[in-house]
């Protein structure tokens, strides 16, 4: 009986359906899938402030170059077409690697801080732009730290300023808000004296009528008379 249970499995088993995908698509997929995840590892590893790292790019690339990369990456990346959880995030750091490179203003000023930081590398090591060390790998590496560094200063220098310059608005707007305050107040003070200038005037009228009522009656008052005047003796003339 056992025999023949083992029987009907193999049966089983040999009329199970089969994967008619050949295996060397397999294998393509699979190596496809590891090519997308090992470039949203290396787009999540790049330093963020260096568009061309993010894109993979050397600098001073013409446009041309940075649209086909781009365009190459984003298709593989995409998050609609890897299962990686990470490609939204990569996905999203590339596209602002384009689109920084792609402004001219910006592109400019990272161009000068990567300028700046093969200049002071030069500088540090008294290297020319004729020195061999300038064509190894060890100087690319040195390079591409220092351009970190560059940028990572210019970074903290541009967020200073704007904190600054936060600090300088509110400054402004609270001066500019006091002021409207004060404003506010005199116009306020004059229509409380507007409004109750009717109710000054009355009083001062009624004030005046009773100071000239109190000046009139107070001369004579009684029957009797008054106080009996001290008559001034005439002296007689001598002889």
């Amino acid at each position: 009986m056992a025999s023949q249970d083992a029987k009907d499995r193999q049966d089983a088993k040999d009329d199970a359906p089969v994967d008619n995908r050949d295996a060397l698509e397999v294998l393509e997929s699979e190596a496809k899938e590891w090519e997308k995840d090992a470039e949203i590892d290396r787009i999540l590893k790049a330093f963020r402030l260096d568009a061309y790292a993010v894109l993979g790019l050397k600098p001073g690339v013409p446009e041309s170059d940075i649209k086909n990369v781009y365009r190459k990456k984003s298709l593989l990346i995409h998050p609609d077409k890897t299962r990686n959880p990470l490609a939204p995030e990569a996905f999203d750091r590339l596209k602002k690697a384009q689109t920084e490179l792609m402004d001219e203003k910006h592109r400019a000023v990272l161009d000068e801080a990567i300028a700046d930081a093969r200049m002071l590398l030069m500088r540090e090591n008294k290297w020319t732009v004729d020195s061999p060390e300038l064509k190894t790998e060890d100087f690319e590496r040195k390079w591409a730290d220092k351009t970190k560094f560059v940028l990572i200063e210019n970074e903290q220098r541009r967020r200073r300023q704007i904190k600054a310059q936060m600090q300088e608005e509110g400054r402004e707007q609270r001066r500019q808000e006091e002021e409207a305050e004060q404003r506010r107040k005199k116009r306020q003070h004059e229509e409380d004296w507007e409004a109750t200038r009717d109710q000054r005037i009355n009083s001062w009228r009624q004030f005046q009528k009773g100071k000239t009522s109190s000046s009139s009656g107070g001369g004579g008052g009684g029957s009797g008379e008054g106080p009996e005047k001290k008559k001034k003796k005439k002296l007689k003339p001598i002889g």
